[in-house]
C-alpha cells in the first residue's frame, strides 16, 4: 500500500490526458443522471422489463438484457440500472485505452481512441436508455480486448467464448461474431505452431474450448426457447424482419409469388413505401393484417419464404438496397431516419414524452411499475437537462468520420507493406506490427456489426454506436502497435519492454 501511494502521483502524470477525458466523461454522465430521472424509455424497454419480471424467452429479442435487469431488480430502481450502464460505458473507454497501451501503442493514440466512446453525447444518451446496446457494447469490446491479450491460452479462449455467448444472448447480431472470432483463433493457433509440425493440434487447443464455451450457453438458451414455443432458434422473428427488409425493393411482378405469398405483396412502388420497420409494427402492413399475432411460427415462416423469394428474384436490388442502408452509417449530418418518432428517442427531450401507445408497451408499463416500486414518469431537471441538450447539439462523431477511422487500418497496412517491400533487404522479415494481426479482430468485428443490420433488418443509429470503440481501437493499433504487445501501463517507473502476460 505504501508503494502504491508513493507511485500514484507518477502514475497519474503518465496517464493525465486519459484521466482528463475519463473525468469529463464521468461528469457528463453525472449531469445526465441529474437532468433526466430515473431513465429514458424506448418502445423495446417495456418488453425487456416484462421478460425480466416473467422470465421466458421473447419471440423478438433474446433475454440476456432482461436477465441483466433481473440481477438488479432487488434494488427496485431504474435509476440504478442506467447508472450501471453509464459505468459500463466508462469501462469500455478504459478497456480501449488499456488495450492500446498493452499492445504497444503510444499514449496519445490510446487517449484519442477512447474519446468518442467517453465523450460522444449520443453514446451517453444510449447508456441512459433502457435498451440492450450498452451491455452489448461492453461485452463485444471486452471480447475484442480479451482476444488481443498474449499469449492466448485454452482458458482465455474459453473465457472469450463465454463473453461472446453473453453478447449473443443480449443481441442476436452477436451470433456471427462467434464465427469471426473462431477464425481468428484458428489463424493464431496455426501461425503460432508454424514449424512445430502439428499446426492442427495447436489450432484446436484454442478453437475447441472457445467454441464449446460459446455454443453451449447458446444451445442451452435455444433449448429453453424450443421448450417454450416448439420452435428452433433463439428468437421467432427472423423471417418477419427479413421480410420487412426486402419490402424496400420487392416487386411482385418480378417475383411472381404463389398465392399464399402474394398476400404479402405491396402494390405501391418501392419509392413510395414507408420504412422497413413499418411492415412489422404498422396495422396497415400486409403481414400485420394476417390472422393472429405477427410472430407466430406460421407467419414467420411465410414471411421468411417471401423474403427468400425476393432476394433470389432480385439479388442486385437486394444488394443495392443493403448498400444504401449501410451508407446511412457514414453521412456527415444526422438526417431523420427511419421516422421522426424513432429518431426522437435518441435525442435528449425538452418535454416529458407521452405514455406508450403500442399494446406491448402498455402491458409492460404495469410490470415496470412493479420493478421500480415508484413513478415511471420522466422528471426533467434544469439546468442539468439543458446542459446535456446543448452538449448533444455539438458533441457527436459524424458518420463520415467513422468511415475515415475504419479506412485507417487497411490504408496504413497497405502503405507499410509497400514500404517494407521496397526498403527491406532481401531475406529479411517485415516487422510484425505491419500485419493486420494487431488490429484485425477489432476491425472485422466493427464491420460485421455494421453490415448485419442493413442486410437483415434496417439501418438504425443506435446500431452504429457499438461499432465506434472497435473502429477507434483498430485505428489506434494500426497506426502504432506491436503484434506481440508490451505493457506500457502498470510499471511504477514508466514503460518497460516487458511482454504483457
Amino acid at each position: 500500500m505504501a508503494w502504491a501511494r508513493a507511485d500514484l502521483p507518477g502514475w497519474a502524470r503518465r496517464h493525465r490526458w486519459f484521466l482528463v477525458v475519463f473525468g469529463l466523461g464521468a461528469l457528463l454522465r453525472l449531469v445526465t443522471a441529474l437532468g433526466y430521472r430515473p431513465a429514458l424509455w424506448f418502445p423495446d424497454s417495456y418488453t425487456y422489463v416484462v421478460t425480466a419480471m416473467r422470465p421466458r424467452p421473447d419471440l423478438v429479442r433474446p433475454a440476456g438484457y432482461s436477465m441483466f435487469l433481473r440481477l438488479l431488480e432487488a434494488f427496485h430502481s431504474f435509476a440504478l440500472v442506467v447508472t450501471v450502464q453509464h459505468v459500463l460505458g466508462l469501462l469500455v473507454g478504459v478497456m480501449v485505452y488499456v488495450t492500446v497501451l498493452r499492445r504497444g501503442g503510444p499514449s496519445w493514440a490510446a487517449v484519442l481512441a477512447c474519446v468518442p466512446v467517453l465523450l460522444d453525447a449520443y453514446q451517453i444518451e444510449l447508456e441512459h436508455l433502457l435498451v440492450s446496446d450498452s451491455l452489448f457494447t461492453f461485452l463485444v469490446v471486452g471480447a475484442a480486448c480479451l482476444a488481443m491479450r498474449r499469449p492466448l491460452t485454452p482458458r482465455s479462449a474459453a473465457a472469450l467464448g463465454l463473453v461472446l455467448a453473453a453478447a449473443t444472448l443480449t443481441r442476436t447480431v452477436g451470433l456471427p461474431l462467434i464465427a469471426v472470432f473462431a477464425l481468428v483463433l484458428l489463424a493464431y493457433g496455426v501461425r503460432g505452431a508454424s514449424g512445430a509440425g502439428r499446426p492442427g493440434r495447436a489450432a484446436a487447443r484454442l478453437t475447441v474450448p472457445f467454441l464449446v464455451a460459446a455454443l453451449l450457453p447458446v444451445a442451452g438458451y435455444a433449448g429453453w426457447f424450443y421448450a417454450t414455443y416448439q420452435r428452433v432458434g433463439l428468437v421467432g422473428s427472423n423471417g418477419v424482419f427479413l421480410y420487412a427488409r426486402t419490402m424496400a425493393f420487392a416487386d411482385c411482378s418480378v417475383m411472381k409469388p404463389p398465392a399464399d405469398l402474394a398476400v404479402l405483396c405491396d402494390s405501391r412502388p418501392p419509392t413510395s413505401r414507408p420504412a422497413s420497420q413499418e411492415y412489422i409494427w404498422n396495422a396497415e402492413s400486409p403481414l400485420v393484417r394476417l390472422p393472429g399475432i405477427t410472430f407466430t411460427k406460421e407467419t414467420d415462416t411465410l414471411a421468411g419464404r417471401f423474403a427468400s423469394l425476393a432476394i433470389r428474384s432480385q439479388p442486385l436490388d437486394y444488394l443495392r438496397s443493403t448498400l444504401t442502408e449501410l451508407g446511412r452509417s457514414f453521412t456527415l449530418g444526422r438526417p431523420v431516419y427511419p421516422d421522426a418518432e424513432t429518431y426522437g428517442y435518441y435525442e435528449f427531450p425538452d418535454t416529458v414524452p407521452p405514455p406508450p401507445g403500442r399494446n406491448p408497451a402498455v402491458v409492460g408499463k404495469e410490470f415496470a411499475q412493479r420493478y421500480d416500486h415508484g413513478s415511471l414518469t420522466l422528471r426533467i431537471s434544469e439546468p442539468f437537462a439543458g446542459l446535456v441538450r446543448a452538449y448533444q447539439d455539438v458533441a457527436r462523431l459524424p458518420g463520415t468520420a467513422l468511415l475515415v477511422i475504419l479506412l485507417v487500418p487497411p490504408t496504413v497496412w497497405a502503405v507499410r507493406a509497400r514500404s517494407a517491400r521496397t526498403r527491406r533487404p532481401p531475406g529479411r522479415r517485415a516487422p510484425s506490427n505491419r500485419t493486420p494481426s494487431n488490429w484485425g479482430i477489432a476491425w472485422a468485428t466493427a464491420w460485421a456489426l455494421l453490415l448485419v443490420p442493413p442486410a437483415t433488418a434496417q439501418f438504425d443509429y443506435r446500431y452504429v454506436l457499438p461499432v465506434v470503440p472497435l473502429a477507434c481501437l483498430a485505428a489506434a493499433l494500426s497506426v502504432w502497435g506491436s503484434a506481440d504487445g508490451y505493457d506500457r501501463l502498470t510499471w511504477p517507473n514508466g514503460p518497460r519492454n516487458i511482454k504483457s502476460r
